[in-house]
This record gives C-alpha cells, structure tokens and sequence, in this order.
C-alpha cells in the first residue's frame, strides 16, 4: 500500500490495510480534526443528527442547570473576558437601531400633538413585537388651554 499525506498535519503516513480510504493519520491531534469535521458535516447534512444532539444537550442542561453558573464562578478570567466581548458586541450592535421590549427616549423632544405612526422597513434589529416607526406631523401644534373656573 502507498504512503499517503494526512489532510490535517500534512505529514506523510502509511494507511492502515483495512482502512485504503483513510487520509487522517493516526496522531491523536488529527484524529480529533477528522471526527470535528465530520460531526461538522453531519450537522449540517443530517436533520436527525442535529435534532437528536439537540435534545441531549437540552436533556443533559436540565439535569445540571448550574453548570454555568458553577462555572462563571471558578473560572473569573473567563467570565470577564466573556463580559468584555459582550460589551463589544453590544457596542457594536448599537451602531445600528436596537429596540428592546419597553425601550423608550427619557428625553422626548416631541411636542404635544396628534401624530401618525408608520412601519419603517425591518432592517433593525428589534425584540418581541417593536415596530420601528417613523413619526410625522398630522396636526397643528397644540395651543394652551384656558383654565376656566366655575362660579
């Protein structure tokens, strides 16, 4: 049998009889790049696969529901680390419109008055039901009332 080159280190190996296909060699690093890439693949191909991987990882995450948080607290340099990408993200994320569930200006700079409101396109990211609007002027500004007493 011929000598082949293994697809993950590139170094050159000697197939095993019962295997003439194989393109891994037997060093334990690219083993674990050949079952990484095909359980990649199986994922993306096998409906199944991933709905059966699915409800293990949900079954296992029920059964030890603080795990992470056991976690976050034995390991503080990755917990921060990970709260520093996430304020990256967040970062990131606000350079466009984000909406949340009860999101509202503190600063209203509308005057009072009568206003239609019109969905804008979907582009922004928004949570549950937000509608992004644009909002025009439908009526004349409001004057003050007069407060007239009774007699």
């Amino acid at each position: 049998m011929e000598n082949k080159y293994c697809m993950a280190c590139g170094r050159i190996f000697q197939p095993r009889p019962q295997t003439p296909q194989q393109s891994y060699c037997s060093a334990p690093s690219c083993q674990g790049q050949r079952k990484n890439r095909w359980q990649r693949n199986k994922l993306q191909n096998d409906p199944d696969y991933r709905d059966n991987q699915r409800s293990a990882q949900q079954a296992w995450l029920e059964r030890n529901p603080d795990y992470w948080r056991q976690y976050r607290k034995s390991h503080p340099t990755y917990a921060e680390r990970n709260r520093s990408l996430q304020r990256g993200r967040n970062r990131q994320a606000t350079a466009s419109a984000i909406a949340n569930m009860d999101a509202s200006a503190q600063n209203n700079s509308l005057p009072p008055g009568i206003y239609q409101l019109s969905r804008t396109t979907d582009d922004p990211i928004a949570k549950m039901d937000v509608w992004i609007v644009e909002i025009t002027v439908h009526a004349c500004v409001c004057t003050n009332f007069v407060n007239i007493a009774k007699r």
